[in-house]
Protein backbone atom coordinates (compact mmCIF):
# COMPACT_ATOMS: atom_id res chain seq x y z
CA UNK A 1 0.00 0.00 0.00
CA UNK A 2 1.09 3.64 -0.85
CA UNK A 3 2.01 5.89 1.98
CA UNK A 4 2.00 9.50 1.85
CA UNK A 5 5.42 11.48 0.92
CA UNK A 6 6.44 13.77 4.14
CA UNK A 7 6.93 17.46 3.37
CA UNK A 8 10.63 16.70 4.09
CA UNK A 9 10.82 14.02 1.65
CA UNK A 10 9.36 16.88 -0.98
CA UNK A 11 12.07 19.46 -0.11
CA UNK A 12 14.59 17.26 -0.81
CA UNK A 13 14.26 17.46 -4.66
CA UNK A 14 17.09 18.73 -6.14
CA UNK A 15 16.65 21.16 -8.88
CA UNK A 16 17.64 18.57 -11.79
CA UNK A 17 14.61 16.85 -10.23
CA UNK A 18 12.43 19.24 -10.24
CA UNK A 19 13.02 20.36 -13.92
CA UNK A 20 12.82 16.70 -15.02
CA UNK A 21 10.18 15.54 -13.57
CA UNK A 22 8.03 19.09 -12.53
CA UNK A 23 8.87 21.48 -15.12
CA UNK A 24 9.60 19.49 -18.08
CA UNK A 25 6.09 16.97 -17.54
CA UNK A 26 3.81 20.32 -16.85
CA UNK A 27 5.17 22.04 -20.37
CA UNK A 28 4.44 19.60 -22.06
CA UNK A 29 1.49 18.56 -20.89
CA UNK A 30 0.74 22.27 -21.81
CA UNK A 31 2.11 21.80 -25.63
CA UNK A 32 -0.33 19.08 -25.67
CA UNK A 33 -3.23 21.55 -25.03
CA UNK A 34 -2.59 24.14 -26.65
CA UNK A 35 -1.37 22.51 -29.72
CA UNK A 36 -4.11 20.34 -30.27
CA UNK A 37 -6.36 23.30 -29.91
CA UNK A 38 -4.22 24.79 -32.96
CA UNK A 39 -3.67 22.09 -34.79
CA UNK A 40 -7.64 22.01 -34.75
CA UNK A 41 -8.17 25.39 -36.37
CA UNK A 42 -5.55 25.82 -38.50
CA UNK A 43 -5.15 21.82 -39.97
CA UNK A 44 -8.36 20.58 -39.91
CA UNK A 45 -7.91 18.44 -43.45
CA UNK A 46 -5.08 17.45 -42.18
CA UNK A 47 -6.44 15.88 -39.13
CA UNK A 48 -5.45 12.34 -40.37
CA UNK A 49 -3.55 9.35 -40.12
CA UNK A 50 -2.95 9.68 -44.10
CA UNK A 51 -3.29 6.43 -45.16
CA UNK A 52 -0.54 4.74 -47.39
CA UNK A 53 -2.81 1.34 -48.19
CA UNK A 54 -2.64 2.03 -52.13
CA UNK A 55 0.92 1.93 -52.11
CA UNK A 56 1.87 -1.51 -49.93
CA UNK A 57 -1.39 -3.17 -48.05
CA UNK A 58 1.09 -6.67 -47.24
CA UNK A 59 2.69 -5.23 -44.21
CA UNK A 60 0.10 -3.02 -43.31
CA UNK A 61 -2.47 -6.10 -43.50
CA UNK A 62 -0.42 -7.60 -40.09
CA UNK A 63 1.26 -4.41 -38.69
CA UNK A 64 -1.56 -2.06 -38.21
CA UNK A 65 -3.50 -4.76 -36.10
CA UNK A 66 -1.22 -5.88 -34.29
CA UNK A 67 0.06 -2.37 -32.96
CA UNK A 68 -3.35 -0.45 -32.54
CA UNK A 69 -4.58 -3.78 -30.59
CA UNK A 70 -0.95 -3.60 -28.72
CA UNK A 71 -1.53 0.32 -27.92
CA UNK A 72 -4.79 -0.24 -26.70
CA UNK A 73 -4.03 -2.75 -24.34
CA UNK A 74 -0.77 -0.93 -23.60
CA UNK A 75 -3.03 2.20 -22.74
CA UNK A 76 -5.75 -0.01 -20.51
CA UNK A 77 -2.72 -1.33 -18.48
CA UNK A 78 -1.01 2.65 -17.96
CA UNK A 79 -4.51 3.80 -16.77
CA UNK A 80 -4.78 0.98 -14.43
CA UNK A 81 -1.42 1.34 -13.16
CA UNK A 82 -0.92 4.70 -12.63
CA UNK A 83 -4.18 6.39 -12.36
CA UNK A 84 -5.58 3.78 -9.49
CA UNK A 85 -4.04 3.94 -6.47
CA UNK A 86 -3.00 0.00 -5.02
CA UNK A 87 -5.35 0.79 -1.97
CA UNK A 88 -8.65 0.89 -4.47
CA UNK A 89 -7.53 -2.16 -6.01
CA UNK A 90 -7.18 -3.77 -2.86
CA UNK A 91 -10.84 -2.67 -2.01
CA UNK A 92 -12.17 -4.66 -4.49
CA UNK A 93 -10.49 -7.71 -3.66
CA UNK A 94 -7.16 -7.70 -5.71
CA UNK A 95 -4.32 -8.37 -4.01
CA UNK A 96 -0.91 -7.18 -4.73
CA UNK A 97 0.28 -10.13 -5.83
CA UNK A 98 -2.76 -10.59 -8.70
CA UNK A 99 -2.45 -7.46 -9.96
CA UNK A 100 1.34 -7.86 -10.39
CA UNK A 101 1.06 -11.53 -11.80
CA UNK A 102 -2.07 -9.99 -14.45
CA UNK A 103 -0.29 -6.77 -15.10
CA UNK A 104 3.29 -7.98 -16.02
CA UNK A 105 2.45 -10.92 -18.26
CA UNK A 106 -0.74 -8.90 -19.88
CA UNK A 107 1.37 -6.12 -20.44
CA UNK A 108 4.16 -8.05 -21.57
CA UNK A 109 1.87 -10.09 -24.59
CA UNK A 110 0.12 -6.34 -25.16
CA UNK A 111 3.89 -5.13 -25.50
CA UNK A 112 5.53 -7.52 -27.65
CA UNK A 113 2.20 -7.43 -29.94
CA UNK A 114 2.69 -3.37 -30.03
CA UNK A 115 6.64 -3.72 -31.03
CA UNK A 116 6.04 -6.35 -33.47
CA UNK A 117 3.53 -4.10 -35.35
CA UNK A 118 5.19 -0.65 -34.79
CA UNK A 119 8.56 -2.96 -36.49
CA UNK A 120 6.11 -4.01 -39.24
CA UNK A 121 5.04 -0.44 -39.69
CA UNK A 122 8.69 1.03 -39.62
CA UNK A 123 10.17 -1.20 -41.53
CA UNK A 124 7.29 -0.96 -44.49
CA UNK A 125 8.06 2.85 -44.54
CA UNK A 126 11.58 2.38 -44.84
CA UNK A 127 11.40 -0.10 -47.61
CA UNK A 128 9.02 0.73 -49.73
CA UNK A 129 10.25 3.19 -51.75
CA UNK A 130 6.96 5.27 -52.33
CA UNK A 131 6.07 5.53 -49.10
CA UNK A 132 9.69 6.17 -47.44
CA UNK A 133 9.92 9.21 -50.18
CA UNK A 134 6.43 10.45 -48.71
CA UNK A 135 7.75 10.75 -45.51
CA UNK A 136 7.01 14.18 -43.58
CA UNK A 137 9.32 15.67 -41.14
CA UNK A 138 6.51 15.37 -38.58
CA UNK A 139 6.77 11.26 -39.09
CA UNK A 140 10.43 11.47 -39.02
CA UNK A 141 10.36 12.92 -35.32
CA UNK A 142 6.97 10.93 -34.50
CA UNK A 143 8.08 7.09 -35.17
CA UNK A 144 11.81 7.32 -33.94
CA UNK A 145 10.01 8.47 -30.44
CA UNK A 146 7.58 6.25 -30.63
CA UNK A 147 9.59 3.43 -30.78
CA UNK A 148 11.73 4.68 -27.91
CA UNK A 149 8.67 5.11 -25.84
CA UNK A 150 7.88 1.59 -26.16
CA UNK A 151 10.85 -0.03 -26.10
CA UNK A 152 12.13 1.61 -23.09
CA UNK A 153 8.63 0.44 -21.72
CA UNK A 154 8.52 -3.08 -22.52
CA UNK A 155 12.42 -3.58 -21.72
CA UNK A 156 12.30 -1.90 -17.98
CA UNK A 157 9.23 -4.50 -17.88
CA UNK A 158 10.51 -7.56 -18.63
CA UNK A 159 14.33 -6.18 -16.75
CA UNK A 160 12.54 -5.83 -13.88
CA UNK A 161 9.44 -7.44 -13.24
CA UNK A 162 10.10 -10.86 -15.58
CA UNK A 163 13.54 -11.56 -15.22
CA UNK A 164 14.42 -9.34 -12.27
CA UNK A 165 13.50 -9.71 -8.86
CA UNK A 166 10.38 -7.00 -9.48
CA UNK A 167 9.98 -3.46 -8.95
CA UNK A 168 6.92 -2.19 -7.18
CA UNK A 169 6.12 0.81 -9.46
CA UNK A 170 2.84 1.60 -7.91
CA UNK A 171 4.68 3.59 -4.97
CA UNK A 172 6.56 5.61 -6.71
CA UNK A 173 6.07 6.46 -10.52
CA UNK A 174 2.27 6.60 -9.87
CA UNK A 175 2.26 8.62 -6.95
CA UNK A 176 5.01 11.07 -9.16
CA UNK A 177 2.35 10.65 -12.47
CA UNK A 178 -1.31 11.12 -10.30
CA UNK A 179 0.45 13.92 -8.00
CA UNK A 180 1.10 15.98 -11.54
CA UNK A 181 -2.54 15.95 -12.48
CA UNK A 182 -4.17 17.27 -8.48
CA UNK A 183 -1.10 19.87 -8.47
CA UNK A 184 0.96 18.54 -5.64
CA UNK A 185 3.93 16.83 -7.74
CA UNK A 186 6.36 14.53 -5.66
CA UNK A 187 9.41 14.38 -8.17
CA UNK A 188 11.75 12.83 -5.74
CA UNK A 189 9.29 9.56 -5.46
CA UNK A 190 10.11 8.69 -9.76
CA UNK A 191 13.81 10.72 -8.69
CA UNK A 192 14.58 7.00 -6.82
CA UNK A 193 13.00 4.98 -9.29
CA UNK A 194 14.61 2.74 -12.04
CA UNK A 195 16.40 4.45 -14.87
CA UNK A 196 14.64 2.72 -17.68
CA UNK A 197 11.01 3.60 -15.94
CA UNK A 198 12.40 7.23 -15.59
CA UNK A 199 13.43 7.08 -19.31
CA UNK A 200 10.72 5.91 -20.23
CA UNK A 201 8.31 8.30 -18.30
CA UNK A 202 10.35 11.38 -19.87
CA UNK A 203 9.93 9.81 -23.46
CA UNK A 204 6.28 9.50 -22.57
CA UNK A 205 6.01 13.05 -21.90
CA UNK A 206 8.23 14.19 -24.84
CA UNK A 207 5.53 11.72 -27.39
CA UNK A 208 3.07 13.80 -25.75
CA UNK A 209 4.13 17.13 -26.27
CA UNK A 210 4.31 15.80 -30.43
CA UNK A 211 1.53 14.70 -30.42
CA UNK A 212 -0.90 17.28 -31.62
CA UNK A 213 1.64 17.98 -34.56
CA UNK A 214 1.88 14.40 -35.84
CA UNK A 215 -0.64 12.16 -36.84
CA UNK A 216 -1.77 10.31 -33.88
CA UNK A 217 -4.10 13.42 -33.34
CA UNK A 218 -6.52 10.71 -35.98
CA UNK A 219 -6.84 9.26 -32.18
CA UNK A 220 -9.25 11.60 -30.91
CA UNK A 221 -11.78 11.00 -34.35
CA UNK A 222 -12.13 7.49 -34.36
CA UNK A 223 -10.06 5.43 -31.25
CA UNK A 224 -13.09 2.78 -31.02
CA UNK A 225 -14.54 2.27 -34.59
CA UNK A 226 -11.12 1.79 -36.02
CA UNK A 227 -11.04 -2.02 -34.94
CA UNK A 228 -14.21 -2.82 -36.59
CA UNK A 229 -14.33 -0.54 -39.59
CA UNK A 230 -13.52 -2.27 -42.62
CA UNK A 231 -10.14 -1.02 -44.76
CA UNK A 232 -10.85 1.53 -47.75
CA UNK A 233 -10.55 -0.81 -50.90
CA UNK A 234 -9.13 1.73 -54.27
CA UNK A 235 -9.60 0.02 -57.42
CA UNK A 236 -8.39 1.22 -61.08
CA UNK A 237 -10.31 3.44 -63.28
CA UNK A 238 -11.46 1.24 -65.84
CA UNK A 239 -9.88 1.83 -68.87
CA UNK A 240 -12.50 0.19 -71.05
CA UNK A 241 -15.04 2.78 -72.58
CA UNK A 242 -18.60 2.46 -70.84
CA UNK A 243 -21.26 0.87 -73.57
CA UNK A 244 -22.92 3.60 -75.45
CA UNK A 245 -27.01 4.07 -74.96
CA UNK A 246 -29.60 4.24 -77.17
CA UNK A 247 -30.02 8.04 -76.87
CA UNK A 248 -26.59 8.46 -77.40
CA UNK A 249 -26.49 6.94 -80.33
CA UNK A 250 -29.61 8.36 -81.75
CA UNK A 251 -27.85 11.80 -80.91
CA UNK A 252 -24.87 11.21 -82.55
CA UNK A 253 -24.24 13.63 -85.55
CA UNK A 254 -24.21 11.26 -88.86
CA UNK A 255 -21.54 11.85 -91.46
CA UNK A 256 -22.61 12.20 -95.26
CA UNK A 257 -19.90 9.08 -97.17
CA UNK A 258 -18.33 10.64 -99.82
CA UNK A 259 -19.16 9.80 -103.85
Amino acid sequence: MNTPLSPLAAASASGADLLLWVAVPYICLAVFAVGHVWRYRQDQFGWTSRTTQLLEHRWLRWGSPLFHLGAFMVIAGHVVGLAIPDSWTEAVGITEHSYHTTAVWAGSVAGIAMVAGLGMLCARRLLTRQIRLGTDRSDKLLFPLLSATVLLGITATFAHNVFGAGYDYRSTVSVWFRGLFVLQPHPEAIANAPLLFQAHALTAFLLFAAWPFTRLVHVWSAPIGYLARPYLVYRRRATTPAPETPSARANRPRTRRAA
